[in-house]
């Protein structure tokens, strides 16, 4: 029966072989990630705080 998975001197991050296709690509997700996280804050601190109460009808939940 074949081995299908790779012994630990076939990866190449364990023998110390670093490539910079994979560099390029831990990179590009940490700064899109970034990116991402300050367009969800932005859009949190501009978009967030809606007034969804009628100012005639009192809070529901002090009644109860």
């Amino acid at each position: 029966m074949k081995e299908f998975e790779p012994s630990m001197s076939q990866i190449d991050d364990f023998t110390g072989q670093v490539t910079e296709h994979k560099n390029k690509i831990v990179r590009n997700v940490i700064i899109g990630l970034l990116v991402l996280g300050g367009v969800y804050s932005f859009a949190h601190n501009y978009f967030g705080t809606v007034e969804d109460q009628y100012k005639d009808v009192p809070y529901l939940l002090k009644r109860f």
